[in-house]
């Protein structure tokens, strides 16, 4: 099962940007983008320096999924699309330390259940 989840994941993560419209995200599915990307990037990092295992990891970024799929409108390869603008704008570091302050409240607001 966990195969098929992340095999998911990357297919849907791993879609074209090329389709994607150029598309403007703002308030809440702005926020929701950014609440995803956290997620995502600091259980990558954890994972990658052994601070986390691949279970905790596959569960964050499962996290990070259902964020985008129900509080960001759009297709995948513009939410895609948007997940590189918003990763780029933001260093390694600020992004882990954006996890530490706002991760709670984040998953207070982008409720996945």
């Amino acid at each position: 099962m966990r195969r098929a989840c992340s095999a998911l994941l990357l297919v849907v993560f791993c879609a074209s940007a090329a389709n994607a419209k150029t598309r403007v995200y703002e308030g809440a599915e702005a926020a929701a983008l950014r609440c995803a990307n956290m997620m995502a990037l600091t259980a990558i990092v954890l994972s990658d320096t052994d601070r986390m295992g691949e279970p905790e990891k596959d569960v964050m970024i499962g996290i990070s999924f259902l964020i985008l799929q129900e509080h960001v409108s759009g297709t995948w390869a513009e939410k895609k699309a948007a997940l590189e603008v918003v990763r780029d704008r933001r260093g390694v570091q600020e992004t882990l330390d954006d996890f530490e302050r706002l991760a709670e409240q984040c998953l207070r607001e982008y409720p996945i259940n």
